[in-house]
């Protein structure tokens, strides 16, 4: 279907280098043309819905993620939200904290309400406002002294150029997006669902020789510890803090992370994506110092563990702790054997929501340790053994992002209408829609609230 997609019979141009041509019928108009800015109030007492807008998943309930950011102590007189409405984070609009909300509600007045002014697809809107056209613009027209300082507010906002397509246009586009989204996210769960197999496939190798060691004629004594059961008679019981050092994060101002310049910033979404690391432009917390080869273990959700691969110091977000053996080849042991106990930790934790470990909680874990030579060689083995299974899931990886690339130069070239999708829409029954929202709430990963509270 994609394939057949051609351009728009005729266009003109738009006026704007930065937008290009823009097809004949098109109409573009100022963004204040379109949407004015609501400053409707709740009141007290209002018992509506608390939203906020996450870069990544867009405009959700605070009540369904409010572990990945912090709880308002009230929301009285916040701004009324009403579905169609596009909710706009002065702070972080241009990093993409901008969009369409489906949901009655209300939100923090430290967002900006963008309600429509006549008959338009929010969603339409949605889309082209978080493409990096747009963020670029967004970007442009924000005010401050760095980039983690700029506020994009609505005199600005408003007075950016959109293309303003026919409203069934707009509806057939959205119909389209929803349709060709909802396919990539599948491909991508797919994807993610076979990273998972493998990972259990890898963990599996791992458990056996870190918890009983490569003598299979050695001799075993009972740990009476749940998840270790019995180990190499010559293995010693050791507690974390008696081997290593356990090192919390800092709660690091969000204002100051940074893409340009600045120090390396672990945050507990790092751990799931390959080390992309933020940069803090602040000063170096020497009391959250992480060195190259130490453990990081994620405090909430699923107690995730990773290590620092950079050459360079870095530091530690809050919400993680990193653990430092006595050597570099302890630390590399303790990150092949932490996740079992952790794993065990986590399903006996109760909680409602997210669950959250202390430091304290790691330390006192108990594990078989050892001499130092076998750790070598477990470590080693390890990395053997596993090695083909890691390149088949870094490849995965590889083939996940780019889909995600594809997928937002599609948006782009349909959105600003490169490519025509109204034959192709049409043929969509509203029955066949693949929703996109609903098979991406599966594969999104733990990330950063953006919430400017």
């Amino acid at each position: 279907m994609i394939e057949q997609l051609k351009p728009y019979p005729t266009y003109r141009e738009s006026g704007l280098p930065w937008l290009g041509r823009i097809p004949a019928t098109w109409a573009v108009a100022r963004t204040k043309t379109r949407f004015r800015l609501s400053i409707e109030k709740s009141g007290k007492k209002h018992g509506k819905e608390l939203l906020s807008i996450y870069s990544r998943i867009g405009v959700r309930p605070r009540k369904d993620l409010e572990a990945r950011g912090n709880k308002a102590t009230t929301t009285d007189n916040y701004w009324v939200v009403r579905k169609g409405d596009i909710i706009s984070n002065k702070l972080l609009a241009w990093m993409g904290a901008i969009g369409v909300s489906h949901y009655d509600g209300v939100t923090s007045p430290a967002y900006d309400i963008l309600r429509p002014v006549q008959p338009l697809e929010s969603d339409y809107y949605h889309h082209l406002f978080r493409t990096e056209l747009y963020l670029q613009q967004f970007k442009i027209r924000s005010r401050g002294i760095m980039d983690m300082r700029l506020r994009l507010y609505f005199d600005q906002l408003g007075q950016i150029p959109i293309p303003c397509p026919s409203l069934e246009e707009q509806r057939l586009m959205v119909r389209f997006l929803r349709h060709v989204n909802g396919r990539i996210n599948q491909l991508v769960l797919a994807k993610k669902k076979l990273i998972s197999l493998l990972n259990e496939q890898k963990h599996t190798i791992t458990y056996q020789v870190v918890t009983r060691g490569l003598n299979s004629t050695a001799s075993f004594k009972q740990s009476n510890i749940p998840w270790l059961g019995s180990i190499p008679e010559h293995w010693a019981l050791k507690k974390i803090r008696e081997v290593a050092t356990v090192i919390n994060g800092y709660p690091f101002d969000s204002s100051r992370f940074s893409n340009i310049a600045g120090h390396p910033l672990i945050r507990i979404r790092d751990l799931n994506q390959a080390q992309t690391v933020a940069l803090y432009n602040g000063p170096f917390v020497e009391s959250a110092r992480v060195e190259p080869g130490d453990v990081l273990i994620g405090m909430d959700g699923e107690f995730n563990v990773g290590s620092w691969a950079g050459c360079q110091p870095a530091l530690l977000n809050q919400r993680m702790c990193c653990i430092r053996g006595r050597n570099k080849q302890l630390s590399n042991f303790l990150q092949c054997v932490l996740p079992y106990p952790l794993k065990m930790i986590n399903e006996m934790t109760a909680s409602t929501t997210v669950k959250h470990l202390a430091s304290a909680e790691v330390e006192r874990i108990v594990f078989g340790c050892p001499p130092d030579s076998e750790q070598e060689a477990i470590v080693n083995y390890v990395h053997n053994a596993t090695k083909s299974i890691a390149i088949a899931i870094s490849r995965l990886n590889r083939e996940i992002n780019f889909l995600h690339e594809y997928q937002k130069r599609l948006v782009v070239d349909i959105v600003t209408g490169k490519l025509d999708t109204r034959q192709a829409a049409e043929k969509l029954s509203v029955e066949v829609e693949i929703l996109a929202e609903d098979i991406a709430e599966e594969i999104i990963e733990e990330e950063e609230v953006v919430d400017a509270e």
